[in-house]
Formats: C-alpha cells, sequence, structure tokens
C-alpha cells in the first residue's frame, strides 16, 4: 500500500528547519519519520506524517510550498544484510530506486524503508510477490 509523503521546500537557513516543526507540533500531529536533502540555497524536507491531509493544509497556509508524494515502505529485518535483500529483490525486478531513508521502529529487531519509485504500484506487486513485507500506513504510525 502507498503512504502519503509531504515534501517541503525550505530555506538553507538557521531556523528553517524547525519552523514547520514547530507548526505541526502545535497543531498535535507527530512527525513519525522525516528525511532532510539539502543543496547550498534550499532543502527538501521528506515527512511521513499520520494526518497527511491536516499537515498538508496547516503548512500551506503557513506560506509553505509543500508536495504530496506517494511511497512505499517495506519492513526489513534490522540487521546485517536486510538492507541487501530488499535491494537484490529490487534489482531482480529492474525497480530504480529514485530515493530511500529509513528507520527502525523498537519492534521485534525491525526496520522499516521508505522508497520513492517512479511506479510505485509495479513495485508493491513486485515487493509483495517476493513475500516482503509491504507495509500499510497503520503499520507506520502503530
Amino acid at each position: 500500500m502507498k503512504i502519503k509523503q509531504l515534501s517541503l521546500f525550505i530555506e538553507n537557513k538557521p531556523g528553517a528547519l524547525s519552523a514547520p516543526c514547530r507548526i505541526l507540533a502545535d497543531a498535535g500531529i507527530n512527525i513519525a519519520t522525516l528525511c532532510l536533502a539539502d543543496t547550498q540555497d534550499f532543502g527538501i524536507l521528506r515527512l511521513i506524517v499520520e494526518k497527511w491531509q491536516e499537515a498538508k493544509d496547516i503548512l500551506e497556509s503557513k506560506q509553505f510550498v509543500v508536495k504530496m508524494t506517494d511511497v512505499v515502505a517495506v519492513e526489513v529485518d534490522d540487521s546485517p544484510g536486510g538492507l541487501t535483500k530488499i535491494l537484490a529483490s529490487l534489482e531482480k525486478d529492474s525497480l530504480d530506486v529514485e530515493y530511500m531513508y529509513a528507520f527502525t521502529c523498537g519492534n521485534n529487531d525491525k526496520a522499516i524503508l521508505v522508497f520513492r519509485f517512479e511506479k510505485p504500484d509495479k513495485a508493491i506487486k513486485a515487493l509483495s510477490a517476493r513475500k516482503i513485507n509491504v507495509l500499510t500506513p497503520a503499520h507506520v504510525f502503530k
């Protein structure tokens, strides 16, 4: 199942990262995970939050440019080789990863990998066929 990810363009200056995080905290919206990529002039803050539509609306009302993207989250063994097993499956199915990030959730020695694919539905079908646990939003936010 696809998960909604919010991407925000933020200036590369002190305080720019804390502003959207503070806005979400004040609204009672918890960030499950995030990733920050930067260039010299700006950054892209990628967020996964449970109430994504509410978060998007609130951030846009505060003048942030917010893009919604479908990503795919999978569960992986949090041990040496866990990632390579998933990547090998992706290679076998010729799935190109645009970007990815990971987080641990303290859940039975498992971690969660978040992938951005050009064709997420194709990726979900291929991963599921290989018995890789594709997570629903409910799994990510528990």
